[in-house]
């Protein structure tokens, strides 16, 4: 007869400082308070439930990044996850910041990865074995190539770059705790829904991995994927959903006999507030709303950016503005620094935060124009359009690209009503992670961009240049359509 015990596995996946619920159709959607109400119900109707976040609870909010995630994590304190694992957000205000904050958490971060150079020492448990009713349920704690990417100004932090690496890692975790009687096992990633499928397949069924809850490319699901006899879970972004997995694990055999998955909506209509946890959000609310309340521009309408992986009308405005304010012949935004998806038509300092939140150095680089559409030709491969997780750029005015997807080729490459001149060297603004990140991003070494001129930083802050450059004209406005097109 089997031993057959219930297990109910909640789990969020970049959650970016959504903390504010949100009207729509007359109904409140989405926040921390409503989220909380429902996990605190699951809790108080089910014997077995644990609560895990699949990474990037930092970022997108001026309460998140006011306090530097300090509050955040008081905030993430109060909604008690189980387990959490680390996404390439939390990295972002550094590494010794969030060393910090993992010491502020009263719940256990895990990540099996990063690492110290010097002596290879990792900055996180790798794993955490949960004890729920007699089962001992293992997580383990993945996240790949971003992270390095955001570490790369930290040249004392590493990590394992391939899935084939991440696959091995699992399989050497996996074989050390099963000896102890492993009833379920959870990798806990933070690497793209498309990442996640190829990590599955990599899987030996006999290390016992029985579930993957993934984060990063902000995948909504309503059924999961199954590769490799393993299903694969995201819940979207932010708070407007939780995912829910009921499941009867067979502690004979330490597998899943039976489970069911779906998203559940967080509104109120179906949660229960917590007050609590309104009280904490309006205490950090009250001190943020008098210091982003005050008005930066007003826009001709609203101004929007739908989707990272084509022109939009914000990727339009802001390139511009930093070509203008930088002089440049050429700025490429990095897509992914637009953190909401509209902004306007009034603009205040709050709202312009939560839009663009990262105040980091500009740098000044010299490309040709042969590597420029070696680059973009980079930035328009096939699994970009298709929406994996990758970088994509926003043009900046005087740049034209017509792109067929179908035979990979530049049906118009045109530099000021021109076609671009191989040999020409132009001067390319860029954001200092895509700056540190060209080969990732352009299939272009640095140091190959450095024999056409020295590279420096030209500027400390980014946001501060658009913060200033939107202040000094009203009733802005910008198109989203023309520079780049693709077939």
């Amino acid at each position: 007869m089997k031993h057959l015990k219930k297990l109910t596995l909640l789990h969020s996946n970049d959650m970016h400082g959504d903390f504010l619920a949100e009207e729509l159709d007359e109904k409140l959607v989405g926040g921390v308070s409503l989220l909380s109400g429902y996990v605190n119900k699951v809790r108080q109707e089910e014997d077995n439930v644990i609560y895990a976040i699949a990474g990037d609870m930092f970022r997108g909010s001026v309460i998140d990044s006011e306090f530097h995630g300090i509050s955040t994590i008081q905030i993430m304190n109060m909604l008690s996850p189980d387990i959490v694992t680390v996404g390439n957000h939390e990295v972002d205000y550094g590494v010794a910041h969030l060393l910090f904050l993992e010491k502020c958490a009263e719940f256990p971060i895990i990540n099996a990865n990063l690492h110290i150079k010097l002596n290879n020492a990792r900055l996180f448990e790798p794993c955490k074995v949960l004890k729920v009713d007699g089962m001992n349920i293992l997580f383990i704690g993945i996240l790949t190539e971003v992270a390095l990417m955001q570490c790369k100004t930290d040249q004392m932090i590493g990590t394992f770059i391939t899935l084939e690496d991440a696959a091995a890692e699992v399989g050497r975790i996996c074989d050390v705790y099963n000896s102890i009687d492993i009833d379920f096992t959870v990798l806990l990633t933070h690497i793209g829904f498309e990442e996640d499928k190829k990590l599955a397949a990599l899987l030996d069924p006999a290390w016992g991995v029985d579930v993957i809850i993934g984060g990063h490319s902000h995948t909504f699901l309503e059924e999961p994927a199954v590769v490799n006899g393993i299903p694969i879970v995201q819940a979207g972004t932010g708070t407007d959903q939780i995912g829910r997995f009921d499941i009867l694990v067979d502690t004979d055999e330490n597998k899943i006999d039976s489970y069911s998955w779906k998203p559940i909506p967080i509104n109120d209509e179906t949660c229960p507030r917590d007050t609590a946890m309104e009280e904490l959000i309006k205490t950090y609310k009250t001190q943020t709303d008098a210091k982003y309340g005050r008005i930066l521009t007003k826009f001709v309408r609203e101004l929007t950016h739908p989707t990272r992986i084509r022109e939009t009308e914000l990727g339009d405005l802001y390139a511009d503005l930093f070509k203008e304010a930088l002089g440049v012949d050429i700025f490429l935004l990095g897509s992914g620094s637009i953190r909401t998806e509209q902004l306007g038509p009034v603009v205040t300092k709050g709202d312009f935060d939560e839009n663009y939140p990262y105040n980091k150095p500009l740098f000044l680089t010299y490309w040709t124009g042969a590597q420029i559409k070696h680059g973009m030709k980079r930035v328009l491969r096939d699994e970009a359009l298709a929406g994996e997780h990758t970088e994509f750029y926003q043009l900046s005015k005087g740049l034209k690209i017509v792109y067929d997807q179908t035979t990979h080729e530049f049906l118009k490459f045109e530099f000021e009503g021109e076609p671009i001149d191989e040999d020409r060297i132009f001067t390319v603004g860029l954001e200092e992670f895509h700056y540190l990140n060209t080969i990732d991003s352009f299939d272009i070494k640095l140091e190959d961009l450095e024999k056409n001129h020295s590279s420096r930083e030209i500027a400390s802050g980014s946001a501060k240049i658009l913060e200033e450059m939107l202040q000094k004209g009203q009733h802005q406005n910008a198109k989203g359509e023309g520079r780049l097109i693709i077939y």
